[in-house]
């Protein structure tokens, strides 16, 4: 158990992690937090940390919350990458016990108001950005498919619109569909992924594994036409492919180079366009990103005129919305369900606002009646 130092441990924990994002979010935080140790209370070995640190560090971000240098949510974020590196080393038998765990130690942490703020698209403004869509379809058609006057070909309004349906309807994360840059088992969604007539959509879920989303009829309907005007040239194409040059390029020299020499492969390039090259030759190019979908949800809000309390409508709030309609309409069930919750206890946990507000009507019914 002695002799451990922080820096060992925590590289340790790191290599076990399997979620790219989450493994270079916490080695940030967790480095910070040794970093603070050594500084602040002189402890660089693992088990040198006690209760009594871990509180003096809650204490520490709750100030920097009271100070305007940290969220409150990030702060808890923060503490809770410490909590499950101590957990890790408790399971591993190096602690004889999780002392970020302790009760008393995260007593100090701020009050997390994230709840209170996180976005949902409402009813009305997913009705509208839908809508959006179908009218940005439209003027496409309308102009023959070489633009509405905005450069938007009718491919791309196809594209945006399948892409809005799905996250609107589908209840899936982004994470799940689009290219997460730092999960290499998080590259999108493919078209083999998809099963329009099945109603359902293979996704590499928050739980890492591989589970079935449901696809809701006029998501279904917005990805077959889709299909059906793209054309792609393999069922392993990303559904939703980037628009990054570079990337095309990277992936066209790196999948035609065990058949073609280096130079060969520069002449098909200067020849053709880049996107021909990809068709012929059955490239599979990168997925839009997380961040390039955010943006692209940004720019599309921006044209609908949607103003979402200064922002837009985010890529996860869709799913909150999808959730929060079902649950106030009655159906906790088909909220689990079309979420993929583990259990109803999370779904009933995620939407408590409702049901305080479903309570606090009885109560009023039972007083009125008293």
């Amino acid at each position: 158990m002695t002799g451990t130092t922080l820096t060992a441990a925590i590289e340790e924990y790191l290599s076990s992690i399997e979620a790219g994002n989450y493994r270079t979010n916490a080695g940030s935080a967790l480095t910070q937090w040794s970093e603070w140790l050594a500084q602040e209370r002189a402890v660089t070995q693992l088990d040198g940390v006690e209760v009594i640190d871990c509180r003096r560090y809650a204490r520490h971000l709750k100030r920097q919350v009271r100070e305007d240098e940290l969220k409150s949510s990030t702060a808890h974020t923060y503490y809770a990458y410490v909590r499950a590196f101590l957990g890790f080393c408790e399971a591993d038998e190096l602690l004889s016990r999780n002392p970020a765990a302790v009760s008393r130690a995260q007593a100090e942490l701020p009050e997390n108001t994230a709840d209170a703020n996180r976005q949902f698209w409402s009813e009305r403004d997913r009705k509208a950005i839908l809508a959006f869509m179908d009218k940005r379809v439209e003027q496409a058609l309308e102009a023959d498919g070489e633009g509405d006057g905005n450069g938007i070909s009718r491919e791309r309004a196809y594209r945006d619109r399948a892409l809005v349906r799905l996250l609107a309807l589908s209840g899936v994360r982004g994470a799940e569909v689009f290219r997460a840059p730092a999960d290499d088992k998080r590259p999108g969604i493919t078209w083999r992924d998809v099963d329009i007539e099945g109603g359902s959509l293979r996704v590499f879920g928050k739980s890492r594994e591989y589970e079935y989303a449901q696809l809701p009829k006029k998501a279904g309907e917005a990805l077959e036409r889709y299909h059906r005007v793209f054309d792609p040239p393999t069922p392993r194409f990303p559904v939703f492919p980037t628009d990054h040059a570079p990337s095309k390029y990277r992936a066209v020299r790196e999948q035609l180079a065990g058949d073609y020499t280096e130079s060969q492969i520069e002449t098909i390039l200067d020849e053709n366009d880049i996107d021909d090259v990809v068709r012929e030759y059955e490239i599979a190019i990168p997925a839009i990103s997380t961040r390039g979908a955010r943006n692209l949800m940004k720019r599309l809000c921006e044209a609908a005129g949607l103003d979402i309390d200064g922002e837009y409508l985010k890529p996860h709030g869709a799913r909150r919305g999808l959730g929060h309609q079902l649950y106030s309409e009655g159906h906790a069930e088909l909220a689990q369900s079309a979420l993929r919750h583990a259990s109803i206890a999370t779904t009933h946990e995620s939407y408590s606002n409702i049901r305080a507000s479903e309570t606090a009507e009885r109560v009023d019914d039972v007083l009125d009646d008293s």
